[in-house]
């Protein structure tokens, strides 16, 4: 092939969808993918799709994808000589990128010194003012032992202000604060949190701007001194400063806004070096601009970038990282249309997005005009508890806005995973908000505006009556006992109308449109927020089945009823399987309803475990450190 690389062989050093983007952008090159993996992805799609497969642990990702020697180790063994770390994990570790290097196979990604150097948050801020970029009021490293002088740097800032890890993205190990009173919890959470992400745990202080937009530039950078900016996304859809649906471009930016932004991404990426995919992150408030970070790597949301701008930019990471110049110009970037992105997770956003790991039975994904969905999952498959929640996305183009956010909510009701809760429901219900169709919204909207049971108990009210017609997958009645990606009484219309359940025929998950001809049923269905009627095209639905969905308990159903203890009342138990954090109580300690008990960790994501009952703590069998299984006990508390 004329384009042929001097690379030949890569190491995907990652898991689940992106490292399945990676291998099949490794196929259109010609190049041979190699795939890791550990004990709890043995069966993963990506180590299918892959020309080869080793084992790299077990489980634990600290034991697995994190094992720098396991993962060299692989790479010689399977005669690479490149290694692409995806997103996450130790993409952008830069002792691992050196390590690459150093074995003398070629990272996917900037160099070592310049993933060090915007890695290190503080060091990016003194990058951005010595550019002329605007930043937000913060400090440098905190010794978080010296207390004092924490305090100090905190009154100095202002309030609010946000607790940040000073070494990787994500929006991981960050925690806002209101006042003096939060400081200490906030400064340890943001803390562990940052450690079991990065293997870091130093944090900062920044001001905490009020009601932002996220809005971030890609830029690409090669060996030969070219850097191009590929548009601008908007990211402010956010959840505890986790991405939740991302677009491109970003809406209702002025002409000069953004080419301020673009002129600030380009001259920081030009200023350090950049090679490879980048993006530099921007908090927007009052038509002002402020630099947030840079990630020196692929960003989850590349997908919209390829989408409105037509580049490959998996592939072209491995054409820079194969030495070979850009072949693009500024004036061969057009940005045509608009595509928006829904993040996919195994979260239950009716139970406050609480984890929701397990195996799933039927997965059927949205297809048609201006779609693409990237996951890691097939039929089957196990979302596993050890890693991030998000195991899908789900991406719309369309020649303007407002077309490309009906095609994604169309998309999000046809979308089915049975056998674990998602946020596709919830996402599908954003989709409609007001702030969110006249674009503005900013990153505290999910908190402040769209609470999650508000939201989807509207969706069931306003259209009940349809339910069954919402598409493969939907269900009706409460979002708490839907295990189903699709949106519950929501029906997926893709322009032609209310779709029916699938009938006799029907393949593929493809539902069959509804007509005068077909008998309606209306049928009576119990839920935990009460009884749902629903009108049925077609057959009736048996007893216990919804609109195609699986009939067996999931995961989380379990999980809810073992932490319930046998109903509302009983003692604070593990929602799932989960490591203990912190213990909050103590023998002989008064508690009352509502109090935080313990915190667990799971899927790399905190929760807070509060009694349901007032009385005293009798004893606390768990540890911080423990592992714990789904329905233990947490604290045993005897009654007032």
């Amino acid at each position: 092939m004329a384009d042929r690389l001097g690379i030949r062989t890569v190491l995907v050093a990652n898991r689940g969808e992106i490292a399945v983007r990676i291998v099949r952008a490794c196929r259109e090159l010609g190049l041979r993918a190699v795939a890791v993996y550990s004990d709890a992805d043995a069966d993963a799609l990506h180590v299918r799709l892959a020309d080869d497969a080793h084992r790299i642990g077990p489980a634990p990702a600290r034991q697995s994808y994190l094992d720098i020697d396991a993962l060299l180790d692989a790479a010689k063994t399977a005669g690479a000589d490149a290694v692409h770390p995806g997103y996450g994990l130790l993409s952008e570790d830069a002792g691992f990128a050196a390590a690459v290097v150093a074995a003398g196979m070629a990272f996917v990604g900037p160099s070592p010194e310049v993933i060090a150097r915007m890695g290190d948050k503080v060091a990016a801020r003194a990058v951005a003012v010595a550019c002329d970029v605007p930043v937000p009021p913060g400090t440098g490293a905190l010794d978080v032992d010296d207390r004092d002088g924490v305090i100090a740097s905190a009154e100095e800032i202002g309030w609010p202000l946000v607790v940040k890890a000073s070494f990787g993205g994500g929006g991981r190990g960050m925690r806002v604060v209101q006042g003096l009173d939060g400081l200490d919890d906030a400064l340890a959470a943001a803390g562990r949190e940052a450690a079991a992400a990065f293997g870091r745990s130093e944090v900062h202080l920044e001001r905490y701007l009020e009601r932002p937009r996220h809005v971030e530039v890609q830029v690409l950078g090669d060996t030969h001194g070219t850097v191009l900016a590929l548009g601008d996304r908007d990211c402010s859809v956010q959840r505890r400063h986790q991405k939740l649906i991302e677009e491109a471009p970003a809406p209702d930016l002025s002409p000069d806004l953004r080419a301020a932004i673009t002129d600030a991404a380009l001259r920081i990426a030009r200023d350090v070096g950049y090679t490879g995919a980048g993006t530099v992150e921007f908090l927007v408030a009052d038509d002002a601009h402020y630099f947030l970070e840079m990630n020196t790597r692929l960003q989850v949301e590349h997908g919209v970038t390829e989408l409105v701008t037509g580049v490959d930019l998996v592939a072209e990471q491995l054409r820079i990282a194969d030495g070979r110049a850009l072949t693009l110009t500024p004036g061969d970037v057009t940005v045509r249309g608009h595509a928006i992105e829904a993040r996919i997770a195994a979260e239950d956003p009716a139970l406050s997005f609480r984890p929701s790991p397990g195996r799933i039975g039927t997965l059927t994904l949205p297809t048609g005009p201006g779609l693409r969905v990237d996951t890691g999952l097939e039929s089957g498959g196990s979302v596993a508890a050890e890693y991030d929640s998000m195991f899908a996305k789900v991406l719309a183009h369309g020649p303007d806005r407002d077309t490309a956010r009906r095609r994604l909510s169309a998309a999000l009701g046809e979308l089915r995973v049975d056998g674990i809760a998602t946020t596709a429901p919830y996402l599908r219900a954003v989709l409609d908000q007001d702030t969110f169709t006249t674009a503005t919204h900013d990153t505290g909207s999910v908190e402040r505006e769209w609470d999650p049971a508000t939201l989807l108990a509207n969706a069931n009210d306003t259209t009940a009556t349809t339910a069954a017609g919402a598409g493969p997958g939907a269900t009706a009645g409460a979002p708490s006992g839907a295990r189903s990606g699709a949106m519950p009484g929501h029906p997926a219309t893709n322009g032609s109308g209310p779709a029916a359940a699938p009938g006799p025929g029907a393949s593929n998950g493809a539902a069959t449109g509804a007509d005068g001809d077909i008998p309606a049923r209306r049928v009576r269905i119990a839920t935990d927020r009460g009884p749902v009627e629903i009108e049925v095209y077609g057959r009736p639905i048996p007893a216990g089945r919804q609109a195609g969905t699986s009939t067996r308990r999931s995961r989380t159903d379990d999980d809810r009823a073992a932490a319930t203890a046998g109903g509302p009342g009983g003692p604070p138990t593990a929602p799932m399987d989960a490591t203990v954090i912190a213990v909050r109580v103590e023998p002989g300690q008064e508690i009352a309803a509502g109090d935080v008990v313990v915190v667990l960790e799971a899927m790399k994501m905190e929760m807070e475990i509060r009694s349901e009952i007032a009385g005293t703590v009798r004893a606390v069998p768990v540890t911080p450190g423990a592992s714990v299984p789904a329905g233990t006990v947490l604290v045993e508390v005897v009654t007032r």
